[in-house]
């Protein structure tokens, strides 16, 4: 279960170390896709293969917007892989997408981690922290519970 917070620095090559915390969830051999918001996602391989069937199972020939969806995620995927100082390469495509410049930010989400730059997670962080109370209410609402 991937969860936390945790801060590291991307190096010119565009290397980031995986936090120890995530290692063994992630595994030696990972996916990074774009993610929502303009962060990245990490998938471990078995969550990306389940995520990917689903996309598979998406009418991409007949549905554009299906088709939109499968490009976004799939597109944009590659794979992640630790070296030996825990360290991944995030290709310039995803660092550009995610404006990844120096500091970054990894939540764990459970079942993935996301990679966001530090000053958009500070300030995404801040927003959530104002609207918490509305957002559990709607939540509530929906049948999910504190």
């Amino acid at each position: 279960m991937l969860k936390g917070e945790y801060s590291h620095n991307i190096d010119p090559k565009g290397r980031v170390i995986i936090p120890a915390k995530f290692r063994d969830d992630l595994g030696e051999h990972f996916v990074i896709t774009k993610g929502m918001e303009n962060c990245l996602y990490v998938y471990p391989e078995n969550e990306w293969t389940a995520f990917e069937e689903k996309l598979n199972a998406l009418p991409t020939t007949t549905d554009k917007k299906a088709r939109a969806f499968a490009h976004f995620f799939q597109g944009s995927a590659n794979d992640g892989d630790l070296d030996k100082q825990g360290r991944t390469l995030i290709p310039p495509a995803l660092r550009s997408y995610a404006k990844l410049e120096k500091e970054v930010v990894f939540i764990g989400m459970g079942k993935r981690a996301e990679i966001w730059d530090k000053a958009r997670w500070d300030e995404k962080n801040a927003e959530l922290e104002l609207t918490i109370e509305d957002i559990a209410s709607d939540m509530e609402e929906s049948g999910f519970s504190i």
